[in-house]
């Protein structure tokens, strides 16, 4: 079985045509689909059949998909999040980063809508049984492999799944400088890495979290990629 095979998507799209080829697209791979138009039915939906993932339109007519998001968030902390945005400010992409998974543009391409949230699934939704895995260490840092958690200096680091894929991604290659390409590959599954600002938001959200705890950890090759120090 795949990562995401049976998984619940729950689409959030006030417009019905996207809506039906972010349905059908889907349904076709194998995703269970639910849909809602506004924030009051996504919110109703989340409550009766909790989603392994919501792809969410940042416009909706009874609110903000961003602030749904959020509350989606904080009900279900392993939930996968993806938005849906017509915009490309960078201040709307960095904000919805900071607490989501990913975002895809429109006009978008149904077949990377796919790829992305399978993805997604692929770091956020846990295998029904995992073996117990020593967990990695790099200076005062830890990961542990099994409860998905991180500790610096003995002190809990909260992270999105995402964030710790990135980390745990810098920590298994040590002290070695990781191109931006290749933790576009390894990290969001992106098969064809293109020009995206993803690694450098997500960077500047795990320097944030892991500086407030000693010293800056995360270094920076520029025009090739970044490293641990």
């Amino acid at each position: 079985m795949t990562a995401h095979e049976g998984a619940t998507v729950l689409v959030v799209e006030d417009e019905p045509s996207i809506a039906d080829v972010l349905t059908i697209a889907l349904r076709y791979h194998r995703f269970e689909v639910m849909t809602a138009g506004t924030v009051r039915q996504a919110l109703t939906m989340a409550e009766r059949t909790r989603p392994d993932a919501a792809l969410l339109d940042v416009m909706l007519p009874d609110g903000d998909g961003r602030a749904l998001g959020r509350e989606l968030r904080v009900k279900q902390p392993d939930l996968a999040l993806v938005f849906l945005t017509a915009r490309d400010a960078p201040t709307e992409i960095v904000g919805a980063l900071s607490f989501s998974d990913d975002y895809i543009t429109k006009p978008f391409n149904i077949d990377e809508v796919i790829a992305r949230i399978t993805a997604v699934l692929r770091r956020t939704r846990p295998a029904d049984v995992l073996p117990e895995r020593p967990p990695l260490r790099y200076g005062d840092l830890e990961l542990d492999e099994t409860t998905y958690s991180v500790h610096r200096a003995g002190r809990t680091v909260e992270l999105t799944p995402t964030e710790y894929a990135l980390l745990r991604f810098l920590v298994r290659n040590g002290g070695r400088i990781v191109p931006k390409e290749q933790l576009l590959r390894h990290v969001w599954q992106y098969e064809h890495p293109a020009e995206s600002t993803v690694v450098e938001t997500y960077i500047s959200y795990l320097r944030r979290k892991l500086d407030a705890l000693g010293a800056p950890v995360i270094t920076t090759r520029r025009g090739v990629g970044y490293g641990l120090a």
